[in-house]
């Protein structure tokens, strides 16, 4: 097997990539995906994101497998979180940035980061020896460019075994997803919480209507220009009350509702049929991918109707069997999102930081299992 590497998915083209990523609706793999960050500008440019895409062949050059990294010269938009690390490299006079990040953009996301053909769920044991031979090449990768560090982010559970034996850290934190354990509704699945977490649920939803809200489900083939510019104020409207400006631009979600809106989910709150709120998912044939959220006003419960209620129907009424609403959020545990585990390798080229960051993400490990243990006990589920 062999590599190359490209930094536009243009010079890798489509045929080829979805040749290498196999028969795979994940949506995070898809060339469409990647080509919309690209062409769209919210990568590449000024962003601080510089793409480097490993296309690994056979010998005859077959295309079997695509490797998303990126240069970073910043740590926005990836949500496991460096700064302290880089404000370390600072004091003592050394320079974190730029790293390399074997990722997803914007996307935290548990999930494979080797797209390929050989292994196109991501779930085989046999594809640890190729996760390994990337970690090879990528710390070639940082002794050539002198970059400072690799970053494997938001990667499945059996993945890190491969480097368990590498001068690599591991590092451990902690999301919140829902399952499907055969529910037929919704009333079915908050039967399954005790009496008084299914009260709360309920009235938190009653109040959404009683607020004159009613929420209407579209996948993004059916969206209409004013829907998508719409849900575009919302998104930026929930940075800009932050004092910030959302990462992906507009151009973005249009390009995806033209090539992947048979894989897009928006929820739109309506008040006397005026748009008020919107929540953007991703979906493929297992999983529901909650990924951004805005409201123009304030409405109480709103936020957790939009974003968690709606995708736990829609997953369903789909057959959908995981739902993964995004990184953090306590208050997601009383909706039923259980706390799992995320997983994160990191590579640090300079030997004494490398020591000193492996001792964080170690101690920092054992706080995140006790934290997964204390939150596991705050489910609204029943007792068995």
């Amino acid at each position: 097997m062999k590599a190359q590497w490209f930094n536009q998915v243009q010079q890798i083209g489509a045929e080829r990539w979805q040749q290498a990523i196999g028969a795979t609706d994940y949506p995070f793999a898809q060339y469409a995906f990647h080509a919309a960050l690209e062409e769209s500008g919210s990568v590449g440019g000024e962003t601080g994101w510089y793409p480097e895409y490993i296309l690994l062949m056979e010998d005859d050059d077959t295309p079997v497998a695509i490797v998303p990294t990126y240069l970073k010269t910043h740590s926005q938009g990836e949500f496991v979180f460096d700064w302290s690390w880089a404000d370390a490299y600072q004091r003592y006079g050394h320079r974190y940035y730029p790293k390399r990040v074997w990722a997803v953009p914007f996307s935290p996301v548990t999930g494979p980061r080797i797209f390929t053909a050989l292994d196109p769920q991501g779930n085989s044991e046999e594809s640890l020896g190729l996760y390994a031979a990337v970690g090879d090449l990528l710390t070639q990768r940082t002794k050539e460019q002198k970059t400072s560090s690799w970053h494997l982010l938001f990667t499945k559970l059996h993945v890190k075994h491969a480097f368990e034996h590498d001068p690599a850290s591991l590092r451990l934190s902690c999301q919140f997803h829902w399952f499907n354990r055969n529910y037929r509704d919704i009333d079915h699945y908050l039967e399954h919480f005790s009496s008084r977490k299914r009260k709360t649920a309920r009235k938190e939803r009653n109040k959404v209507i009683q607020q004159g809200l009613h929420l209407e489900r579209k996948l993004g083939t059916g969206l209409s220009v004013e829907e998508i510019d719409f849900f575009y104020l919302c998104y930026q409207s929930t940075y800009g009350k932050r004092g910030q400006h959302g990462y992906l631009t507009k151009a973005f979600f249009q390009q995806l509702i033209q090539t992947m809106g048979e894989q897009v989910l928006l929820v739109f709150a309506y008040q006397n049929e005026n748009l008020v709120a919107a929540s953007w998912c991703f979906f493929d044939e297992h999983a529901l991918y909650g990924r951004y959220w805005g409201c123009l006003q304030e409405f109480d419960c709103l936020h957790f109707e939009a974003c968690y209620y709606q995708g736990i129907e829609f997953c369903i009424e789909q057959g959908l069997q995981h739902f993964d609403p995004g990184t953090q959020g306590e208050h997601k545990i009383a909706r039923g999102f259980e706390p799992v585990f995320s997983h994160s390798v990191h590579y640090i080229e300079n030997e004494g930081f490398r020591e000193a960051i492996g001792a964080f993400c170690k101690e920092e490990a054992d706080a995140v299992v006790l934290y997964h243990q204390e939150t596991t006990k705050r489910l609204p589920f029943k007792s068995i």
